[in-house]
């Protein structure tokens, strides 16, 4: 992307035009170095030869990417265990700076584990011919091996002006120097360029439909573990979408009932990978078997029950998958906005009024993001500088804005769009610098939630740092709209929370353990403790079969015991790795148990206390009601309908994904953590805008 800066130093270019340049010709010798001209870069990626191999069966997963001025332009697919991949897929790029040579990285593809490197090249674009297809053929490199052969990569490229390039320009320096015209031409191009690149990365990012997939079970998983047993999880992706299933304990038939979204982008290919995988705590995760759903074969607005058989494997793995049109996101520049359009405003008011609680009722309301700029932002580069882009998540929706390169206050003067699906859920506003071959640093966050926002008003906000427990330098202004329907919200309270399906895994923190011990003793935890005891017993038929199973439970930890003993004999070396391992996943587990103890009484708490007006509300008005049905319908008929309900569940649906609606609506309510997480630092008076009105004057 084009900046302020890039822009400015515009009317410098025609100085280096002092001679005839005709850019029609057969090849861009004569282009000068600063050419202002829109290329086209069309590329086939046909296949590699002798690639590295990466995975321990010999062989490797190679994909490749493409990337202009530190930027990712394509993506190609995966070819499976193929050191001799033929990929014959197409991709056509804008090219604003002949200068910005074209780099092509491959990488071995490791499900749910970082990407081996298997080698690099970069092709020099002003050696390109113009208007002429090249067969390119480039050897792989890895920078911190240069002795290593790693293969090549072949390549088919025809390079050539858009529209408005084929044309003499013959410019002699006094001209130049009296060309106001000139100049401004050469203005109006440029910004004719940035706005076309803009709008190609404003339709990268916007998806065209919605995967909606139910996890339900697998069946005869192949047997990873000495017991005969495995411990299954299972990974999706599509695209760079990414999801993991929870690990199901020792089971061969697991049953895992998860509900997750995938967004499916117009551009993009639509086939899902999936692979199934035994955990294995200290070592590798074995893996059991992979398949694929080729979206393009299943018909939109319609539930697919897909039983799909493992290759490289054993078993079947069970799915619903649905394709839903997508739900409302956009971004546009400031000058179009929706809620200012008084038509436009009235057409949402009319979607989310009272009148409307039965129609579509995942669709609870319509957020408005402004993101117009930062202030005072962290350095990042060597130069003093950074390279800040934005990035704007509700829940699984994550949008980007553009980058402002070198400047600490960018102004980027975006809105954004989502349709609410939880009004519970919580706006995520990032910060990044962009980095040319590495991953973008951090410099800066905001968490806000939804129900605490105060429609139309500009603020700003505090950047914090990573856990968003303390501040970080910069603010952000940012000028949010929310618009939702209460009495769907208050429905959608009661039914599972969505999971984020990109999020860190849980790491053993010393501080975190102390921490979370900490807010557990604070809980009352002989009333938590006496709420799970009474919840056991409802599920039991009989006391002397209850204290049966709690001898049996006994017998089997001893005989794992046992049998771990065994195993630490035959492999000494292993087995102390293996125990050390093990000791930290425990420290894991118990710390995570820790921290959904310790919530679970904090939320209650905050219920009570009216941390969130909306819930609290929302609890009153739900026992009021209660309430009245029990003053006209006895007690027991209310009881013998909750349980025929909760018994033919399973037969009136079968594939329904267990809930418990008092624990649902308890998830709503934020923790301690949280609230600090949420809670808004106080700006620093010298980020006014009238302060800075000032310091641009003087």
């Amino acid at each position: 992307m084009l900046d302020t800066c890039k822009l400015k130093s515009a009317c410098n270019l025609p100085f280096v035009y002092n001679k005839k340049i005709n850019t029609a010709g057969t090849s861009n010798a004569d282009v000068p170095l600063a050419d202002p001209g829109m290329y086209q870069l069309d590329i086939t990626l046909r296949r590699g030869q002798s690639l590295a191999a990466r995975d321990r069966g010999g062989t490797s997963d190679p994909y490749v990417k493409f990337k202009i001025g530190g930027k990712e332009v394509f993506r190609s697919k995966i070819i499976h265990k193929n050191l001799n991949p033929v990929w014959e897929e197409k991709a056509c790029i804008l090219v604003e700076h002949l200068r910005e040579p074209l780099y092509i990285k491959v990488f071995d593809y490791d499900f749910g584990l970082q990407d081996d490197f298997m080698g690099s090249a970069f092709l020099d674009l002003t050696q390109l011919e113009l208007n002429r297809p090249t067969d390119v053929t480039l050897t792989l490199k890895d920078p911190h091996y240069p002795d290593h052969y790693l293969g090549i990569i072949l390549l088919s490229v025809i390079l050539t002006p858009k529209e408005g390039e084929h044309r003499d320009v013959d410019l002699s320096e006094n001209e130049v120097v009296g060309s106001y015209f000139s100049v401004k031409s050469f203005f109006w191009r440029f910004q004719t360029q940035s706005l076309r690149l803009s709008d190609v990365h404003r339709k990268s990012q916007l998806w065209r439909g919605i995967v909606s997939i139910t996890l339900i079970e697998g069946r005869d998983l192949k047997a990873m573990d000495s017991n005969g047993l495995s411990d299954p999880y299972v990974k999706f992706r599509l695209g760079h979408q990414k999801y993991k299933s929870k690990i199901m304990p020792k089971t061969l038939n697991p049953q895992w009932r998860e509900q997750f979204d995938f967004h499916l982008y117009e551009e993009r290919g639509g086939i899902i990978d999936i692979t199934a995988w035994d955990k294995d705590a200290g070592k590798r995760d074995d893996f059991i078997g992979r398949c694929q759903v080729d979206l393009s074969a299943l018909s939109r607005e319609q539930t697919h029950k897909l039983e799909l058989q493992l290759e490289e494997g054993e078993g079947h793995l069970v799915l619903l998958v649905t394709l839903t049109a997508s739900a409302t996101v956009s971004i546009s520049d400031l000058s179009v906005n929706s809620l200012e359009d008084q038509k436009e405003r009235e057409e949402i008011l009319r979607r989310y009024s009272p009148l409307r609680i039965f129609h579509n009722l995942k669709d609870v309301g319509f957020l408005q993001v402004k993101v117009i700029r930062a202030e005072g932002l962290m350095v990042a580069d060597v130069t003093g500088k950074s390279d800040p882009f934005c990035v704007v998540e509700l829940n699984n929706d994550r949008l980007l804005t553009h980058t402002v390169y070198k400047n600490l206050n960018p102004e980027w003067n975006k809105i954004f769009t989502f349709n609410i699906k939880d009004i519970h859920s919580v706006l995520e506003v990032t910060v990044y610098d962009e980095d040319r071959d590495r991953s973008a640093d951090f410099l800066g966050k905001v968490a806000i939630p939804l129900l605490s926002i105060q429609n139309g008003e500009q603020k700003a906000y505090v950047l914090k740092n990573k856990q968003l427990t303390g501040p970080t330098k910069g603010v952000i202004y940012l000028e949010i709209d929310v618009i939702f329907n209460a009495v769907k919200a208050s429905l959608r309270t009661l039914i599972p929370k969505e999971q984020k399906y990109i999020e860190e895994e849980n790491r053993l923190s010393k501080q975190l353990l102390l921490r979370n011990f900490i807010r557990m003793k604070r809980c009352v935890m002989v009333l938590v403790n006496a709420a799970y005891y009474v919840n056991s017993c409802f599920d039991w038929d009989s006391p002397p079969r209850s204290l049966a199973a709690f001898v049996v439970v006994e017998d089997m930890l001893e005989d794992e015991e046992e049998e771990d003993d065994k195993d630490d004999k035959d492999s000494e070396k292993k087995g102390f790795i293996n125990k050390i391992y093990a000791i930290q996943e425990v420290c894991i587990s118990v710390q995570n148990i820790l921290d959904e103890v310790a919530s679970f009484g904090e939320r209650i708490k905050n219920t009570f206390n009216w941390t969130v007006p909306f819930l609290s509300w929302l609890a009153i008005v739900a026992l009021c009601v209660f309430t009245v049905i029990l003053y006209f319908i006895p007690l027991r008929y209310i009881v013998l309908v909750w349980g025929i309900n909760k018994f033919t569940k399973k037969l009136r649906s079968p594939y329904a994904i267990d809930n418990n609606e008092l624990l649902d609506f308890l998830s709503r309510v934020p923790s301690d953590v949280q609230v600090v997480q949420y809670q808004e630092l106080k700006p620093d008076p010298s980020h006014s805008p009238c302060k800075r009105k000032k310091n641009n004057l003087g």
